[in-house]
């Protein structure tokens, strides 16, 4: 049975953490670009430390295979000594409509410090994004599924957020997806690689005026990276791996 719970409050701060997706520490290089799933997505590939975490980030951590999956990696470089990171984001602005993810990974058992995210993001800090997080927020004891609704620009309210627990008890192939409107985000969990409802695990909506919800266009969002740039307690590296990204307009 999966349990979950909505957090306006300062606990939510507290096992939420802010992402400071767009703010790097340093100047990134030279964008590096790949292609998966019909889109081209930029690598994320500062200089030095950047958000989230902050932590280093690692262009040859994000690639795709013969088969036309995208891996995600989180790992120790030998060559630096230092844990390294993968994000990727579209070069194309997505509106209204589904967004879903068919991942495999045993996203149950991550490390208590391991995020992976996926979500759209305008730009703005604190606002103008819709996330899911597979994250404990380095404490092992905490609930794992996080979605998340930032307020559109302009708006003064607070993000609000649902979290749940999850495992993966029958293999390592989820479903993850959110269909978003003008007016609501609904976010699902699922079981398997499917495009309908079967094996669903969760499932949150969140409706205006109640949550303001952004109407732009924005990018979409990979992330793998460690909480507060902490290595994995395990000392494990991860990966994981992205069949496909979907995107189907209203």
């Amino acid at each position: 049975m999966i349990l979950s719970i909505v957090i306006v409050s300062a606990y939510a701060n507290e096992k939420r953490p802010v992402k400071h997706v767009g703010k790097n520490i340093v100047a990134k290089m030279p964008d590096t670009t790949l292609s998966f799933s019909g889109y081209t997505w930029v690598v994320k590939a500062p200089a030095g430390q950047a958000y989230p975490g902050p932590n280093y980030w690692n262009r040859a951590y994000a690639w795709v295979d013969g088969s036309g999956f995208l891996h995600l990696k989180l790992a120790l470089n030998p060559e630096t000594n230092r844990w390294e990171c993968a994000e990727v984001h579209t070069t194309q602005s997505l509106g209204y409509g589904t967004y879903q993810w068919q991942v495999e990974s045993d996203l149950g058992a991550f490390d208590k410090n391991i995020v992976l995210g996926m979500f759209n993001f305008s730009g703005n800090e604190r606002h103008d994004e819709m996330d899911i997080e597979i994250a404990r927020w380095g404490n092992a004891a905490w609930d794992n599924l996080n979605y998340t609704i930032w307020p559109a620009t302009g708006s003064t309210a607070v993000r609000l957020v649902n979290i749940s627990s999850f495992s993966t008890p029958n293999g390592t192939y989820t479903t993850h997806r959110f269909n978003r409107t003008s007016t609501s985000v609904k976010l699902q969990g699922l079981y398997g690689f499917v495009n309908n409802d079967d094996n669903q695990f969760q499932a949150v909506t969140f409706n205006s005026p109640k949550t303001s919800i952004s109407t732009l266009a924005m990018p979409v969002y990979m992330s793998l990276w460690l909480f507060n740039g902490l290595a994995p307690s395990n000392g494990q590296d991860v990966e994981v791996i992205i069949h496909s990204f979907t995107f189907t307009a209203l």
